[in-house]
């Protein structure tokens, strides 16, 4: 069996955050046609079949996910001083 193909060294990796919906897309060197694979946590890999490798990432909630991480460290350390 072929092993997926997680990250050859990208060119580069582009990425767009969408404010209103709150998710955040990175695709990695130019964006190609995929197919979206949900591995959970609102986590979509964008995954293209015949190349057998992933071309982006597609993360849901961004905003609530740090606003959440960081009300978390802060009940857990203190108050946070920016």
């Amino acid at each position: 069996m072929e092993a997926v193909k997680i990250l050859d060294k990208a060119d580069r990796i582009d990425w767009e955050y969408d404010e209103e919906a709150d998710v955040l897309y990175l695709s990695v060197n130019t964006p190609t046609p995929a197919v979206g694979i949900d591995i959970g946590d609102s986590i979509i890999l964008r995954y293209d079949e015949p190349n057998r490798k992933i071309t982006g990432v597609t993360i849901l909630g961004m905003r609530a996910r740090l606003l959440q991480r960081l009300e978390m460290d802060e009940k857990k350390n203190g108050a946070i001083t920016v």
